[in-house]
């Protein structure tokens, strides 16, 4: 039978809570000491919003946690990926999770970097690959996943949130960020399936495979960006991906057998339990019964989310969706990019952060740096911020440099630019 711990937390119990939960969730029978551990750190939007990214109290009590019981800090890593639209050393600054990895000395990789080896998902998995349920037909020339997860522990970090594309995201969806490279969206018009091959290829390649979920704050709405934030003081762990995805779908008031398809293929296909029935509560279990009643994703969508659906799934499909497979495809980014980060979080997200930062969670992010914490967790959380936190036009300033960044490394003109820098031969 699956398990999946729950428990009820607060700033002055975060870290012990942590600790437990993990303990709880048996970590230890999962993630072997001997291995490399590769801590898959969730960045949704390089700002920080509230159940949008990983916690730096989530990273660091876990980082907490495995040196407490005898994890060496040499064989830890913080682990990020990026996508066209994700600034990822932004948002490991942002949402100080850069802050945990050097006050712990850890290695802080970046897969995408040069020097990074990528291997083909043949040679990585063999006739596995026979197996997938889409990515074959995506990319029929194959793909490549990093290395370096070959033999490698994983621990994957995802909040509780909704999301536009899967309704509801968290274990299995935080592979997506790490096992796929740039052109990962290719993949959006058949996102279940494609969640589903990736679990494959996780127990495939990882020595052991483990999520802890922070729930402290919890998203509803069009996510993974542009949500309503409510505190809900919840941990979730569990060695089964599709368990603990199951769990924070049914908190958050949804049925993940019908709601959310990429549960019931991975559950259909025996990767994970996803029938809440039959799955071991420990810990607080009796907070696994309650419901949010959130309204999800699609009732009241943004104009972008709206636009993607109709690009994915809806009436652009045919006229669109071809152009995310050529040049023309930073077309998208930018657009990503123009609305979000120049848009929607200048003058709607905003003042929900600084409604946020009046909470004891919100009081904990911003004055993290400035706190010592006991061994339990954090007994002052500090002031509330005087006033505003940032500046529209200090956002809007950060969101052009993310857009010449956007443009820059958009991986069709990156690859331009590294065809024209080979050396020519001569005839």
């Amino acid at each position: 039978m699956s398990t999946v711990a729950i428990i009820k937390t607060s700033p002055k119990t975060v870290l012990e809570d942590y600790h437990r939960l993990m303990n709880l969730a048996g970590y230890q029978d999962v993630i072997a000491a001997d291995a490399d551990t590769a801590l898959k750190i969730n960045i949704s939007w390089h700002f920080f919003y509230p159940a949008a990214s990983t916690t730096p109290w989530q990273l660091d009590g876990v980082i907490r946690a495995m040196l407490k019981d005898g994890y060496k800090k040499d064989l830890m890593h913080a682990c990020h990926n990026r996508t066209v639209v994700i600034d990822a050393y932004l948002g490991e600054r942002e949402n100080k999770h850069i802050n945990v990895v050097q006050a712990h000395n850890l290695r802080n990789v970046h897969l995408y970097e040069d020097g990074s080896e990528w291997i083909h998902i043949r040679d990585a998995v063999g006739d596995l690959a026979d197996d997938f349920l889409c990515l074959n037909d995506v990319y029929p020339n194959g793909f490549s996943i990093p290395r370096r997860f070959i033999g490698e522990n994983i621990i994957h970090f995802p909040t509780v949130k909704t999301h536009v594309f899967t309704t509801t995201t968290g274990a299995m969806k935080n592979a997506f960020g790490g096992l796929l490279n740039e052109h990962r969206h290719w993949t959006h018009p058949v996102i279940h399936e494609t969640l589903v091959d990736l679990l494959m290829i996780q127990q495939k390649i990882h020595r052991g495979v483990f999520a802890v979920m922070d729930g402290t704050f919890a998203g509803d709405g069009p996510g993974p960006r542009c949500m309503i934030p409510y505190v809900k003081n919840v941990l979730l762990a569990s060695a089964d991906q599709v368990a603990i995805d199951a769990v924070a779908a049914k908190l958050m008031g949804f049925d993940p057998l019908q709601d959310c398809k990429f549960i019931r293929l991975a559950h259909e296909r025996g990767l994970g339990c996803g029938d809440v029935r039959e799955i071991e509560y420990v810990g607080d279990a009796e907070f696994a019964e309650i419901n949010w009643h959130f309204e999800g994703p699609f009732k009241q969508m943004t104009f972008a989310a709206r636009m993607q659906h109709k690009i994915y799934w809806g009436k652009l499909k045919t006229l669109m969706e071809w152009s995310l497979k050529t040049w023309l495809a930073p077309w998208a980014y930018i657009a990503s990019v123009v609305y979000h980060d120049l848009f929607w979080y200048p003058f709607h997200g905003k003042g929900r952060v600084d409604n946020v930062f009046r909470s004891d969670w919100g009081r904990l992010f911003h004055n993290w740096e400035r706190l010592t914490p006991d061994d339990r967790g954090f007994r002052d959380v500090g002031a509330q911020p005087p006033g505003v936190v940032r500046s529209v036009a200090s956002l809007l300033g950060t969101g052009l440099k993310v857009l010449w960044t956007c443009i820059r490394e958009a991986p069709e003109f990156a690859t331009r630019r590294r065809r024209k820098a080979l050396p020519r031969t001569p005839v």
